[in-house]
């Protein structure tokens, strides 16, 4: 018997400059407020430098940038979202992205959720680092890549 609760996840809506990003909320590991981040020598347009939490140095990535969907930098009531990294790497357990206000949770149900094909004219390409493009109940929102998020931040860390 398939329960209602099988065909549903908690998910975040979070907010940045250009999309909204939609991830698991098992992903999320705090919100913090916006404070300047301490800059890192060389570091590409996207990677706004690092912020301290719970005792390590993150990383925080404007997604906008990184992307290409806008410019964006953080300042009033800009968020930061310390998510928990998918890599195997122990030096890396966390990495922040710069939000534009609070995320926001909601059921995401398997028939709400269906891959946005745009307009019909196929082969749209997707904006570094996202994953694919979806509609959660009729409104447009970006799954992003984690893992090339964390590959971008590797890459660059170690140039």
């Amino acid at each position: 018997m398939n329960t209602p609760a099988s065909t549903e996840i908690r998910g975040v809506l979070i907010q940045v400059a250009g999309a909204r990003l939609l991830l698991p909320n098992a992903t999320i590991a705090e919100v913090l407020s916006f404070a300047e981040p301490e800059p890192v020598d060389g570091a590409p347009h996207w990677l706004l430098g690092r912020i301290r939490w719970r005792g390590w140095q993150l990383p925080l990535v404007s997604f906008s940038r990184l992307s290409g969907l806008a410019d964006e930098a953080g300042g009033l009531g800009s968020k930061v979202v310390v998510l928990k990294a998918l890599g195997e790497d122990a030096k890396l357990p966390h990495l922040a992205l710069l939000t534009q206000g609070f995320p926001r949770l909601v059921t995401v149900a398997r028939d709400a959720l269906v891959e946005d094909t745009g307009d019909g004219d196929g082969d749209q390409a997707l904006p570094t680092a996202v994953r694919m493009r979806v509609l959660l109940n009729n409104e447009p929102a970006l799954l992003p890549d984690v893992d090339a998020v964390e590959r971008a931040i590797h890459g660059a860390l170690a140039a």
